[in-house]
């Protein structure tokens, strides 16, 4: 099995819930923050599961595995 090619990343706009985009520029800061954080803890996992002879294409399956199994505290919550 081969690898998948590598895109860039680029940071979205983030949106609230109803589709509307963020406006709060701290909160749009923070969240930029978080995710580059993320990605470079991840970027570090992968290079490290490499360099040990790990398979590519399965670390990259098990870091999708990992965020699709964030669960949502505040799924109940009401706006």
């Amino acid at each position: 099995m081969s690898a998948p090619v590598a895109k860039k990343f680029e940071i979205p706009v983030w949106l609230q819930p109803d589709g509307a985009p963020l406006s709060c520029r701290e909160k749009i800061k923070v969240l930029n923050e978080n995710l580059e954080e993320i990605r470079e803890m991840a970027q570090d996992a992968l290079e490290d599961g490499i360099l040990m002879g790990g398979d590519e294409a399965q670390l990259r399956d098990v870091l999708m595995d990992l965020v699709r199994s964030l669960e949502n505290p505040y799924r109940d919550r009401k706006p």
